[in-house]
């Protein structure tokens, strides 16, 4: 059949079930090929991580899966949607986990290849564990008995159900964000940049749902399914309408806060600005009332020194009102500097 190892890496794990039962736990492809002919009433659900494509052409060659798929399986950074090639319906999934250590979102990719015998899970990535839904599921064989389809719908389900932790711990950021835009941090924009890529990375994985689930209740995968299914369905449809709509509020509210956090920065800049401008004029104002003392001592100190030279030959030493002369010139050239400064403002 293949030259594959009879153990591979990639499987996680793989039940084979019959009436919602679990009767067979393949631990390798083989196992799984031969165990779907000893139950041809039952059908798989194989989870794989990160599958190699020679994995992927082994089970397309099994179970009639296009090259097409198989390449687009193989291959991660998927957009989020439905596909049918023949008798494989191929869905695509971006499951979101809110990290409360980083205050960060990490994004994870799902495929999943559903047809009337088989569902293969792909991850490429640890988000999601399917671990806990799987388990949920065989503890409800009422549910598995319906078939691959309600595993592809609690598939759907559980990663719509992820989305809400995620809202609420962005919700939280901004509430933080908000916060310390008015407490005037400085590193308040670049977490507002971080926050509002990770919206936008998460509406991406979120708007497309719409038109998936669209896609599933006209697939031929739900032509006959029970009226559960098809309830299970519209809940999950209300459950991703209000999640896309709560992170479009987000992205709105995040856009708000960068702008308000421009603003405030602007205002801030302005007031510096119109400090520094005046202090600037104080010191100007400082600097020439300096000047002008200087100006209005300058005069009576020249006359001052110029007397104090005391040369025999200065024939004002020995007049009867040299004293009284040299201290009104002074008194008078100090007053008129007085006045003139004072009358340009400069006192």
């Amino acid at each position: 059949m293949s030259d594959l190892p009879s153990t591979v890496s990639s499987i996680v794990d793989i039940g084979i079930y019959v009436d919602g039962l679990r009767v067979e736990s393949p631990p390798t492809y083989e196992d799984l090929f031969a165990g779907l002919d000893r139950h041809p009433d039952g059908f798989a659900w194989a989870g794989l991580l990160r599958p190699s494509k020679a994995e992927m052409e082994l089970l397309a060659s099994q179970f009639s899966i296009s090259p097409l798929l198989v390449e687009d399986a193989v291959v991660a950074h998927q957009r989020p949607k439905f596909e049918r090639y023949g008798d494989v319906g191929f869905l695509v999934l971006r499951a979101a986990d809110y990290i409360e250590r980083s205050e960060s979102v990490a994004f994870g990719e799902l495929h999943v290849l559903v047809s009337d015998r088989l569902v293969i899970t792909l991850r490429h990535s640890a988000t999601p564990d399917l671990t806990e839904l799987r388990g949920s599921l065989e503890r409800q064989p009422e549910l598995l008995a319906i078939g691959p389809r309600t595993v592809l719908l609690h598939l759907l389900d559980t990663v719509v159900d992820d989305y809400k932790p995620v809202v609420l711990g962005i919700e939280n950021d901004i509430d933080e964000i908000e916060t310390q835009v008015f407490g005037g941090s400085t590193q308040v924009s670049k977490r507002i940049y971080q926050l509002s890529r990770e919206v936008i990375d998460f509406q991406r994985a979120v708007r497309p749902l719409r038109e998936i689930i669209a896609e599933i209740r006209t697939d031929r995968l739900l032509v006959d399914a029970p009226v559960l299914v098809g309830q299970e369905l519209r809940d999950i449809e209300d459950h991703a309408i209000m999640t896309d709509e709560r992170v479009e509020i987000l992205r709105e509210t995040l856009k708000g806060t960068l702008d308000l956090n421009i603003a405030l920065q602007t205002q801030r800049q302005n007031e510096e600005v119109t400090n520094m401008t005046a202090a600037s004029l104080k010191q100007a104002e400082d600097s020439r009332k300096i000047a002008a003392w200087a100006g209005v001592l300058f005069v009576p100190s020249l006359v001052a020194g110029t007397y104090g030279m005391n040369f025999v030959n200065m024939p004002e030493l020995h007049w009867q009102f040299g004293y009284l002369w040299g201290l009104g010139l002074m008194l008078f050239t100090g007053f008129t500097m007085y006045v003139v400064f004072k009358w340009r403002d400069w006192l």
